[in-house]
């Protein structure tokens, strides 16, 4: 290892291996001597921190998958790239489901690669527009973080990172199409382009993502999204989805509105004043969308047959 490379490693949050300090002249008796004094702190099997470092890091938004990314790239080597889940996760991007446990890297398809638990290598090579860095450590841009996740995961999970990404406004469907279209032979790259095409930065929630998903694959015509309703003066309120042609709102709860005794009063009402308004109000939640989508369904086309039975509506506002 040479010394540019050891001083680029010990770079990414103070990590370094044992490995890599027996490389540098550092004996064993001297690590141990460091770990005993806390000068160095083990993170993991053969992977070592600077302690003033690592309280450092541990007080950034997203620490800990900050350190186990870094000794992961440690272990690999300076050219790995934190990509895929792990990358989602210090992006802040939503993901279906809980993130593995281990650590989601990309490098060098040549690269000879052993393997370690926890550590899940993607052997590609990475154009450097598609790179970037977070904290000093190198990672796949938010694009094509994006689109590996389309690429490799269900149409489902990639709809839910996509909308997460670009409600947050990490990516633009402009940059995304841009990573697809440099990728034409790569495996999945179809999906992720219809993930794409699908994608919608007005979802607010996975909830809401994954309620798209089963619109779409049920054959519903598609909604708008956090569209105003109601009133004569200024609208009532804002619903999840709503189809116009059918005058019925739609909206998936979270936990949260439930738990919430003066916002579940407020949403009471609310119904209450756009019904009266003549709009269909429904609401599902987790449990029924996931659990029992074809129930979801009939009660959403029983809605839109009662609003075609029924008198107009008032046009919306917003």
């Amino acid at each position: 290892m040479t010394a540019a490379e050891l001083e680029r490693t010990l770079r990414l949050a103070g990590i370094v291996t044992r490995r890599d300090l027996l490389a540098s002249g550092t004996s064993r008796n001297e690590i141990a001597t460091l770990v005993r004094h806390s000068s160095l702190i083990r993170v993991t099997r053969g992977v070592y921190a600077r302690a003033d470092l690592v309280r450092k890091y541990l007080d950034l938004p997203g620490g800990r998958q900050l350190m186990k990314a870094a000794a992961a790239i440690a272990v690999v080597g300076p050219e790995a790239v934190v990509s895929h889940q792990s990358a989602a996760e210090l992006y802040g991007i939503n993901l279906l489901g809980r993130p593995g446990n281990d650590v989601t890297l990309t490098g060098r398809p040549e690269r000879s690669w052993s393997g370690r638990s926890g550590i899940h290598l993607y052997g590609t090579e990475l154009p450097a527009e598609h790179v970037t860095a977070k904290a000093g450590l190198p990672m796949t841009t938010p694009a094509r973080t994006v689109t590996d996740l389309a690429r490799t995961l269900s149409f489902r999970a990639g709809v839910v990172a996509a909308d997460s990404a670009l409600y947050q406004k990490l990516t633009t469907k402009a940059e995304l199409q841009s990573v697809i279209a440099a990728l034409p032979q790569r495996r999945g790259i179809r999906r992720a382009a219809e993930v794409v095409e699908f994608a919608d930065n007005r979802a607010e929630s996975p909830l809401e993502s994954i309620a798209r998903v089963l619109f779409r694959d049920a054959g519903l015509p598609p909604p708008d999204l956090q569209v105003w309703l109601g009133g004569n003066v200024e609208p009532v309120g804002r619903v999840d989805f709503y189809w116009k042609k059918y005058r019925t709102a739609v909206e998936v709860d979270g936990d949260l509105k439930y738990q919430d005794p003066a916002r579940a009063k407020a949403q009471l009402k609310r119904d209450s004043l756009l019904r009266a308004d003549g709009f269909e109000v429904v609401h599902f939640d987790w449990h029924d969308v996931i659990d029992t989508p074809e129930q979801v369904v009939a009660l959403i086309r029983e809605a839109f047959r009662r609003a075609m039975r029924s008198k107009p509506a008032p046009g919306t506002t917003g």
